[in-house]
């Protein structure tokens, strides 16, 4: 297939280049269990080797990795200003709030959709499931062993609870890094992501409620909770009127506000309140905005889970993100993506059947390249374009492949997500992955709700006419 350049790609070249990268990510991170950054920018040599063997010149290579890092330059400056805001909302004492809260309401009697709740909350209020399930989620699966409530089904509530958060909340990488991919913004991609998301939500809430009453009569006095809640009190002022940030967010989504300034505002509230409530000086702030908050009450829970935030500490998702942009700018601009795209879509006729194929996509690189990010950016690369002449709006492509590459990593083994969780709960990836009923079932909501209609959304002439302004179609 010729590219836009009139060189032609042939397949034996994009599947040698992608095995070629596959096999390395699967080495690096399997064996070795390192990060996925330095396996990504071989795979970068490698593709650059193929694209000057294909006869380009090193100036036009260098250009497509420029052109792909730009295509991402919105979602880049969202993380650092996540990174910024998580910083000053853990110092300003907003999270230990919410999850002070969220803490509040636990109940023995209906502790699984308890404990989806309650890491619900925290991974909206953090932006990290695996934030969640290595400190709430440890509490809570202590909590159900002195219930008699088995493991496996208090870390699926643990997950199905995390990955919600991680999917929905603006604070996440991934939350923020699938719209990039599909051309769209983050309150956009949330906003369009609520009704299959909040289904799928219902019917995990119910299935660990009916599930959770036979375990009803056990008992607990809650300790490990209220030490949490007491740690979370000695070091923090907690207080209702630092929930207002986040709902200044959320308030900022349904008013279409732009991401920036939205997730500025929240920033910016949160820095007001700070100074009163924890008597926090304009250096605290800026500290914490920068490197992040690192929590000292003595209490591991509560200091792994608000040691965090800081535009340093987002460098890891930033950094990852240009790499995989650097190769996925040449192998698209190369025609790499498109031959491989053009064998899959040829059994691809509707529109549901596009959507089914991105989430199937999206598997095979959580399963081959066992890494939540990429099963986000090389799909999101892949079939930008195959929706566009469906005419159908970016925020279909950042649905499906949020409801398939974010919360399927975890039900993986191998993939770096189930791998942490496995080790974090103390609980194999096969034995809760029945439990995580969010997970397996969002990806099936998703084509379901395609089918019916309501997760395609196709462009009217005007979106389509501003998103060729804008350079995203």
């Amino acid at each position: 297939m010729k590219n836009e350049s009139g060189k032609s790609a042939k397949l034996w070249q994009a599947l040698l280049v992608f095995g070629l990268l596959i096999g390395i990510m699967a080495v690096a991170i399997i064996i070795y269990e390192t990060d996925p950054h330095i396996p990504m920018f071989l795979g970068v040599v490698i593709v650059s080797v193929a694209a000057l063997l294909m006869g380009y010149k090193w100036a036009e290579i260098e250009k497509f990795m420029m052109e792909g890092i730009t295509q991402a330059l919105q979602s880049i400056i969202i993380l650092t200003i996540i990174g910024i805001l998580i910083g000053v909302w853990i110092v300003a004492g907003v999270v230990p709030s919410m999850i002070s809260y969220g803490l509040g309401i636990i109940s023995p009697a209906i502790f699984l959709p308890t404990a989806l709740i309650i890491s619900s909350i925290t991974s909206l209020a953090t932006g990290t499931s695996w934030g969640t399930a290595g400190t709430m989620g440890i509490a809570l699966m202590g909590i159900a062993a002195g219930l008699g409530i088995p493991a496996p089904i208090t870390a699926g509530a643990v997950i199905s609870g995390a990955y919600f958060g991680d999917k929905m909340s603006p604070l996440s990488d991934t939350t923020n890094l699938a719209p990039a991919m599909a051309g769209t913004d983050v309150f956009t991609h949330v906003k369009f992501m609520a009704l299959p998301t909040i289904s799928t939500y219902a019917i995990s809430l119910v299935f660990f409620f009916v599930s959770g009453r036979q375990y009803a009569s056990g008992t607990t006095d809650l300790i490990a909770i209220k030490e949490i809640q007491a740690g979370i009190a000695s070091a923090f002022t907690v207080s209702p009127l630092l929930l207002l940030p986040p709902i200044i967010v959320i308030v900022a989504i349904a008013l279409k506000v732009p991401a920036i300034p939205g997730i500025v505002l929240g920033i910016i509230s949160a820095a007001l309140l700070g100074p009163i409530f924890q008597g926090a000086s304009l250096g605290d702030l800026m500290s914490a905005g920068m490197s992040g908050y690192v929590s000292e009450t003595g209490i591991v829970a509560i200091d792994k889970l608000l040691s965090s935030g800081g535009l340093e500490n987002m460098m890891y998702s930033v950094s990852l993100t240009i790499i995989a942009m650097m190769f996925g700018g040449i192998a698209e601009k190369t025609g790499m993506l498109n031959v491989l795209l053009s064998v899959i879509l040829k059994r691809v006729k509707s529109a549901v059947g596009l959507v089914s194929a991105t989430i199937a996509a999206a598997l095979f690189s959580n399963v081959t390249m066992p890494e939540q990010y990429i099963s986000i950016v090389i799909p999101g690369r892949m079939f930008r374009q195959a929706y566009t002449d469906k005419n159908l709006h970016p925020k279909t492509l950042s649905n499906a492949l949020e409801s398939s590459g974010t919360v399927l990593s975890a039900l993986i083994p191998w993939n770096t997500c189930g791998v942490f969780m496995a080790t974090a709960l103390g609980v194999s990836t096969f034995e809760y992955a029945p439990y995580a009923i969010f997970n397996y079932m969002m990806p099936v909501m998703v084509i379901l709700l395609a089918f019916l209609g309501p997760t395609l959304s196709y462009m009217t002439v005007e979106q389509r006419a501003q998103l060729e302004e804008t350079g995203t179609v």
